[in-house]
């Protein structure tokens, strides 16, 4: 149902699906979908903010599943499950913000809210833009104990920063303060040494306090006072998106120099929408039981090789060589669990090169209609994000990503390259070959 600026309608499902959508194309700037939960037009806290830095509301309510790029059609999505939200918020505001442009330069812009389950168009609300480079789109709010969907189409021309600081959000942003002026040196006279001029006598009367009160026979002296609370830290809205024209990106320029470093692959088969299920109603894709596994190809400094893969149990470990550890075996593709892989930053220089790639397990031949987001996040630095191409060839392995030691610094790169084993080779051996590994392989099972 397309809708007009201000109108608004009765949601008729509670598991809905957010499309956030647009055409891309050389200079077409990248978009991103966000949500806040408000109370009284504000949010509690800065965890009322969900997008691409924190993908899930603490309720589970709102999730932000991710882009997939059909074909030059761009779309980025959020999950809202309108039963999770709390009673207290009034408000869900679906926001969009433009990364290197303006939304004028986004041909086809549109928000959808389609029924999770059914996979049938609630609404849709197509807003004309010029210089706006964030946008609230829509919103859902309660009314007389239902839900309604809003087409709202307000602009900011200040970006995400300046939308979410009007609604409450603490943004980190760099601070640029002038260099202070050094003091002006001492003035060069020439005199006599004179001798030292003793301080007045009140200057030199020792300082009197009052002796603190005594503590009666047998009582414990009072607990000193608890330190303040540390203030939560501001929201970080800095991101990388890797692409074929910047494939590469430096771990260090983006803070990623310690603590530990997440891969998430999360996955979609194009034409199919999220299920709801599990005790707690999260939402994961249908994928017909696609079993995908995420791999990492390590080489150490002292030169010792091997794999961290679900096949044969060789998980890895996060504090002993080879510092990689494969988080489980996910066959979802959900945006919070998919397949992770957890990097060790704090030995860095022990790696010379990891390669991440993911292999089909089961349940398809080729990664043909899979649509899949690679995201690195370090524990201290912007997160580092990549889409895969549409797959044309009957590829069962795609390497993901390549990490290699320079100089102490690990450089992703961005690989997203489609490999097609020979006959009678497995993925793992496809995947050595073309990256030059020199491995053994032996079969394995899981």
């Amino acid at each position: 149902m397309s809708m007009a600026k201000g109108s608004n309608l009765q949601v008729p499902a509670t598991a809905l699906r957010v499309e956030l959508g647009w055409r891309s194309g050389p200079g077409v700037p990248d978009a991103d979908a966000s949500a806040l939960l408000l109370v009284s037009g504000r949010v509690r806290t800065d965890r009322d903010f969900v997008f691409y830095n924190q993908p899930v509301h603490p309720s589970g309510a709102v999730r932000h599943e991710g882009k997939q790029d059909l074909g030059g059609q761009v779309t980025d999505t959020l999950l809202v499950d309108l039963a999770r939200v709390e009673p207290a918020i009034e408000t869900v505001v679906l926001a969009a913000s433009a990364d290197g442009g303006t939304f004028g330069q986004v041909p086809g812009l549109y928000i959808r809210v389609l029924d999770a389950l059914q996979g049938t168009e609630v609404a849709r609300f197509d807003p004309t833009a010029t210089v706006e480079t964030a946008f609230v789109l829509g919103e859902f709010y309660r009314r007389q104990g239902a839900w309604k969907f809003r087409a709202v189409g307000q602009g900011y021309s200040s970006g995400l920063q300046g939308l979410a600081t009007d609604y409450g959000i603490t943004v980190d942003e760099p601070q640029h303060t002038a260099p202070s002026a050094p003091p002006p040196p001492p003035a060069l006279v020439d005199r006599p040494n004179a001798p030292a001029v003793p301080p007045p006598a009140a200057a030199r009367q020792p300082s009197v306090t009052a002796p603190p009160a005594p503590t009666p026979y047998g009582a414990s002296p009072p607990p000193p006072p608890a330190p303040p609370a540390a203030p939560p830290a501001p929201v970080r809205l800095t991101k990388v998106t890797l692409t074929k024209q910047a494939p590469t990106v430096s771990l260090a320029k983006q803070g990623g120099t310690s603590g530990a470093m997440r891969v998430n692959l999360n996955w979609q088969v194009r034409g199919q929408f999220p299920g709801w299920s599990g005790e707690q109603g999260v939402a994961v894709p249908r994928q017909a039981n696609l079993d995908l596994d995420l791999c990492a190809l390590y080489e150490l400094s002292d030169g010792s090789k091997g794999v961290v893969q679900a096949l044969g149990n060789a998980f890895g470990s996060l504090h002993r060589p080879p510092y990689i550890h494969l988080d489980g075996d996910d066959r979802t593709g959900a945006v919070e669990t998919g397949e992770n892989l957890t990097v060790n930053l704090d030995h860095k220089d022990r790696f010379r090169r990891i390669l991440v790639f993911v292999t089909i397990y089961e349940g398809a031949r080729s990664f043909a209609d899979l649509h899949a987001t690679v995201t690195l996040q370090p524990q201290h630095g912007a997160p580092i994000q990549f889409f895969l191409d549409e797959c044309t060839v009957p590829s069962t392995v795609c390497a993901l990503a390549l990490l290699t030691n320079s100089g102490g610094d690990l450089i992703v790169q961005r690989e997203a390259r489609y490999l097609v084993p020979e006959r009678g080779v497995s993925p793992q051996r496809t995947v050595d070959r073309a990256y030059g590994w020199g491995m053994n392989w032996t079969p394995g099972r899981k």
